[in-house]
């Protein structure tokens, strides 16, 4: 274990806690990025790529193509970069610049940092499913097992619930005791990692879990909201649960 002063990574001196029994992820932004929203990440990309669209329209349309997603003909049978890339064309279509923008380019710089990030997650996944049961709990678009199969992180979960395919979206609680029950945990024993602090953290620490908020170290913390614990990339997600186990 590293020394205490390399991570960033805190717990709520106030949080009652029980023995861990089973963490569950977010996917977009937490498994594939440190607390980047999608929209944020498409954007800089797009940016890069000398799109001019200003970021509040820009976020409009993507969330537009998020909706469209699901829709997309042939999307449950879509891997993680064919999904990237009908992502970007639906986007492109809806922005005055689109036509001029490389698609392609976008396309597979997401794809290519997504898979850098998830890379270097996957030994500390390893090494959390030697400990605990994982899960994934995704607001998605119905095809998020063979996303998690294109990456190669299905062998460390028990669970993977996706929105599309239960009919529910997270914030709904519904969707977080679906996990708890499939892993058989105790909602006190269960932690919920994530990137949303109202998708992710709020609901799962309203249903008596415990709430692990992955964000950059300068964000600021909703108002009314007490994360369990906080870190600022999943590397230091290990060293926190062990100390949780050991403290």
């Amino acid at each position: 274990m590293l020394a205490s002063d390399e991570y960033h990574w805190s717990l709520n001196p106030r949080a009652r806690m029980a023995a861990i029994e089973a963490v569950l992820f977010d996917f977009g932004g937490t498994l594939d990025a440190d607390g980047a929203r999608w929209a944020v990440r498409f954007y800089e990309n797009y940016r890069d790529a000398g799109g001019t669209t200003e970021f509040p329209a820009f976020e409009a349309s993507f969330r537009t193509t998020d909706r469209q997603l699901p829709q997309l003909p042939g999307i449950t049978r879509m891997g993680f970069r064919a999904m990237v890339e009908a992502q970007t064309r639906l986007l492109l279509k809806l922005l005055a610049d689109g036509a001029k923008i490389d698609g392609d380019r976008i396309a597979a710089d997401f794809h290519d940092r997504s898979r850098e990030t998830v890379r270097r997650n996957a030994p500390l996944l390893a090494r959390l499913a030697g400990q605990w049961p994982l899960g994934v709990v995704s607001n998605f678009t119905g095809n998020l097992v063979h996303c998690l199969e294109e990456l190669e992180l299905m062998p460390y979960f028990r669970v993977v619930l996706d929105s599309a395919v239960v009919g529910r979206e997270k914030p709904d609680p519904h969707l977080f005791e679906m996990a708890r029950a499939a892993v058989g945990s105790s909602p006190a024993g269960t932690w919920m990692v994530g990137d949303n602090p109202e998708a992710d953290i709020r609901p799962a620490l309203a249903l008596g879990m415990r709430g692990c908020w992955l964000a950059e170290l300068d964000r600021p913390t909703p108002p009314g909201l007490e994360p369990t614990a906080r870190i600022a990339t999943l590397t230091e997600l290990p060293a926190m649960l062990e100390a949780r186990c050991t403290g």
